[in-house]
């Protein structure tokens, strides 16, 4: 098949079906689900990536600000599905890489469809603003990773605490190991997330951007998405913060995320 032809559906399929797989593990734990699962999941990846290389989906777009990250944590899935093999890893990845997928279509079709979304962004090829999406989006894949140890956390915490049966049902990993996954996560993002928005408001001032600009949706949960995370490490430095309050705040920054995802990227410029 011609990658031009790749859509959608492709790979929000090959996803869905690695996440139906990854939930009847939960009851029927057999060595040839898990292949299954990893294989719907490998052929959403590549149908993923034949549909951004075929589409030249760019990453100034507001889709590409979506699939891009999405893109990631399959890779992110696949490698944590190996090396976390008993863990009910997909059953908590698999569904941010869904919605994520998603999201993006209906932001295209809202849009109109392709390719007519992606040529306005693409035709763009200032520096400053790629570099700027380019850490936004790397920003993005740290925020949706502590999304995801955030919810495995208060998944994990909520079953010690009801006393479960060890071996039945969902297996994670530890409070501990769970809690260092999110603070790496947080504490990638936030450098990057950092860079990018330093970047973007250089962009603005280069441009000689409007007041109007400032006040712009994306811009504006931008910065604030920005703030939250600085209390989130503020907080867990300089006050020690651990455990659910965090895993809380996290989930926090990411519903913020994706606020601003759903925004199309576009910096108003100075007057004509």
């Amino acid at each position: 098949m011609p990658i031009d032809r790749v859509t959608f559906l492709c790979f929000a399929a090959s996803y869905a079906l690695a996440l139906g797989l990854e939930l009847l593990l939960l009851f029927q734990a057999r060595w040839l689900l898990r292949v299954l699962a990893g294989l719907a999941a490998a052929a959403g990846l590549l149908a993923h990536t034949l549909f951004l290389a075929g589409q030249h989906v760019s990453l100034a777009s507001a889709t590409g600000a979506l699939l891009y990250p999405a893109w990631v944590l399959a890779v992110f899935y696949l490698i944590g599905s190996i090396h976390h093999r008993r863990v009910a890893w997909g059953v908590f990845v698999l569904p941010v890489i869904l919605v994520l997928t998603l999201m993006a279509r209906m932001l295209t079709l809202s849009l109109g469809g392709w390719p007519a979304p992606d040529a306005a962004a693409a035709a763009d090829p200032r520096e400053l603003r790629i570099l700027h999406i380019l850490f936004f989006v790397l920003a993005a894949v740290g925020v949706s990773i502590g999304f995801i140890a955030s919810v495995m956390y208060l998944v994990q915490a909520h079953r010690l605490k009801a006393k479960a049966v060890p071996g039945k049902g969902l297996r994670l990993l530890s409070l501990e190991r769970l809690e260092t996954m999110n603070r790496r996560a947080i504490t990638w993002a936030f450098p990057l997330l950092t860079v990018g928005l330093f970047l973007g408001i250089a962009q603005m001032f280069q441009e000689g951007t409007r007041l109007q600009g400032w006040t712009d949706p994306r811009v504006v949960s931008t910065c604030i998405l920005w703030a939250v995370f600085a209390i989130v490490l503020y907080l867990r430095y300089g006050f020690h913060l651990r455990g659910r309050r965090v895993a809380l705040l996290t989930i926090l920054a990411f519903g913020l995320l994706l606020l601003t995802l759903i925004k199309p990227h576009h910096l108003p410029g100075g007057p004509p």
